[in-house]
């Protein structure tokens, strides 16, 4: 037996697709640092508890904080990395039916409210093939019917791959260098590029300016030290470059859609 087919049967990737009508469904601490590279011919609900998962697909890597989830649509060839082996996945596989939403062909992240968060721990003690017909298909059936109506924020927690190496070096660089201030004039001219080439270069490449992409690549940086509790909010805000809490605080709420003080909440609340 070659290692793949070791990681396929580890990682139960093989049983998810054997019933095509049935939604399966598998909760597990990580218990490892990567799942690598697989599809399904179902759609994947991922939730997550405890830690961070990084997901990324051909174009994408996607950042999944405590309290979220991210919906894979079927067929995207995705990877698994988790911040911690103590992070608990629960997932759902869905089978496509034909006139679907189209919520449900896009990958998105969504913060899970209490009424989601509910109807996933009452799946806890589920493993396997739910089958059509039975009453717990029917009660995972409905956490997926009912996320187009309140999943209405899709957040931007992710960023794109860069594919060009010389733009791979530079975010290198900013990423060891998050919490300092970094004039896009400096950043261009210590890598030989001129203003206008290097804001192309982001622009082509990544399809969103260097501003836009420090600023979400800042945040979740600042998501993790939160999650970690050995900071106060306005020392993370110093951490990632901001000065001013209320302006660390502005940004991130524009971009998670809630305040890192309520942020840190959210996460008490699984704790007890």
């Amino acid at each position: 037996m070659g290692p793949s087919e070791t990681l396929e049967e580890k990682y139960y990737i093989k049983e998810v697709d054997t019933d095509k009508k049935s939604i399966y469904c598998h909760h597990d601490l990580m218990g490892e640092l990567l799942i690598p590279t697989h599809k399904h011919e179902k759609a994947q609900m991922l939730y997550s508890e405890g830690g961070i998962v990084h997901v990324t697909t051909e174009t994408k890597s996607y950042f999944l904080p405590a309290r979220h989830f991210i919906w894979i649509p079927a067929g995207i060839k995705h990877s698994i990395h988790p911040n911690s082996e103590h992070v608990m996945m629960r997932n759902l596989y869905f089978p496509i039916d034909s006139n679907e939403d189209l919520f449900y062909q896009k990958e998105g992240i969504y913060p899970i409210n209490d009424l989601l968060l509910q109807m996933m721990l009452f799946t806890n003690r589920w493993n396997g093939n739910l089958k059509k017909g039975t009453r717990n298909f029917s009660i995972a059936n409905a956490i997926k019917a009912i996320l187009p109506e309140i999943c209405l924020t899709n957040l931007p927690l992710s960023l794109p791959l860069a594919k060009d190496i010389r733009l791979n070096k530079i975010i290198t660089y900013l990423d060891k260098n998050l919490g300092e201030t970094i004039l896009f004039s400096d950043l261009a001219n210590r890598f030989g590029f001129s203003e206008r080439s290097l804001y192309r270069l982001f622009q082509k490449d990544l399809g969103m300016s260097f501003i836009q992409y420090f600023t979400i690549r800042r945040i979740l940086k600042a998501i993790e030290l939160l999650l970690e509790k050995k900071l106060s909010v306005s020392e993370v805000a110093q951490a990632v470059g901001y000065s001013s809490v209320p302006t660390f605080s502005n940004t991130f709420f524009k971009i998670l859609g809630q305040r890192p003080s309520d942020y840190l909440k959210g996460i008490e609340i699984l704790k007890k």
